[in-house]
Formats: structure tokens, sequence, C-alpha cells
């Protein structure tokens, strides 16, 4: 796996809103997979935050979301695209 797409699957699993089907479906990396890859790349203190973060939520996993909860997207946040952030 690229550098790059290490820093994005990291950057998803600690978005709130993304579950991790969504990691699975762009990286086909499983939720023990994401865990060992987290583990594997923070610190001990952040992957500790991490999984308790992760835990508490009922974002992560959509079985478990409240219906009505979608994902959201600010409008001053840049699109993404290809991992890389499109120019204005």
């Amino acid at each position: 796996m690229r550098p790059e797409d290490i820093d994005r699957v990291i950057e998803m699993a600690w978005e709130d809103r993304t579950p991790f089907d969504a990691i699975k479906a762009q990286f086909q990396l499983n939720e023990s997979e994401v865990r060992a890859l987290m583990r594997r790349e923070l610190k001990r203190s952040s992957y500790i935050l991490w999984r308790k973060r992760v835990e508490e939520s009922s974002l992560k996993h959509l079985k478990k979301r409240v219906d009505g909860v979608v994902t959201f997207k600010s409008n001053a946040q840049r699109q993404i695209t290809l991992n890389k952030l499109s120019k204005r």
C-alpha cells in the first residue's frame, strides 16, 4: 500500500461519519485490517484514543447508525479527487 493510501485510510478512520464499509469499498481493508494498520502507524497513545472513540461511536458501523444520519460535507471543505486536493 502506498504512503498516500495509508494516510487516506488513517484520515477516513479518524472521521466519525466515515463507516468501515466505506474504507473497505475504497481500499479493500476490513475493520480488523484497519485496526491493525492504525496500531502499526499511530503512536500508542493516539491508537488508544482512536480505539476508545471508535468503540463509543455508533457512526462507524452502518448497521448501528440511527436512521437519518448521513455524511456531512462542509461548504468550506475542498473536494478530494483521487486523494489529491483539487484546485479551485
